[in-house]
């Protein structure tokens, strides 16, 4: 016999050492079933809402991303009959309740829905379509002086913040809206922004609970210039 023929008993033992490491290296199976599951109960349980980046720490890695996606688009569309939907926003995914049904669940809210001043919508409405801006940018589109009080209303409700200052006199602070602002709103980008006329309905259909207090009517005087 030729002894390349031969069978060498070592080799055949490793060869079988190979083939059972190969065999444990070989990861389970997904069960896109129980990712779905999991997915469910985090993004139900969470009071913000959860990056895809977040909901794949849920599975020690043993999930990828393309996986999660695929899962939310899924369940997604379960949810999509119901009075609660699944919803991309700028901060990730999040359970929302669909607006033709929040203004039942705002009759037994404690909290009133608060009347948005002008100086307040205007002041919103400038910084969400021209951004990044400064105060006297919007005085300027506004004619009149912007008080304290307005601006103060939109930085503490988290919907605008201070990017920076301008290279002028005085370094005004440059104003943007947040991604806070988005997820509000329902949105995932600026792209998404409802036209000007439609954005105080849409403010409008925004939880009690998640809406600022009306500023102070505060003297705003005639701007001159």
């Amino acid at each position: 016999m030729n002894m390349n023929e031969q069978t060498n008993p070592e080799t055949q033992e490793e060869e079988r050492r190979a083939q059972s490491e190969e065999g444990a290296m070989e990861p389970a199976p997904i069960d896109l079933e129980q990712v779905k599951r999991v997915l469910e109960a985090a993004l139900l349980s969470a009071p913000e809402p959860l990056t895809v980046l977040q909901l794949k720490r849920l599975f020690a890695g043993e999930v990828d991303a393309d996986n999660i996606r695929k899962v939310l688009e899924q369940l997604r569309e379960e949810w999509s009959a119901r009075s609660i939907e699944l919803t991309p926003v700028a901060s990730g995914w999040r359970f929302r309740v669909k607006p033709d049904y929040q203004k039942f669940l705002d009759r037994i809210s404690q909290e009133k829905p608060p009347r948005y001043s002008r100086a307040v919508l205007e002041t919103l409405a400038i910084v969400a379509y021209r951004q990044p801006v400064t105060r006297g940018d919007i005085e300027d589109v506004r004619g009149v002086a912007v008080s304290p009080p307005t601006l103060n209303a939109l930085v503490e409700r988290g919907w605008i913040e201070v990017i920076g200052t301008r290279e002028t006199p005085g370094r005004p602070a440059i104003f943007a809206t947040t991604r806070k602002f988005l997820d509000d709103l329902n949105l995932r980008s600026l792209e998404e922004l409802p036209p000007l006329e439609e954005l105080q309905s849409a403010l409008a259909a925004v939880p009690a609970a998640l809406q600022p207090p009306e500023s102070t009517q505060s003297t705003e005087q005639t701007h001159a210039g």
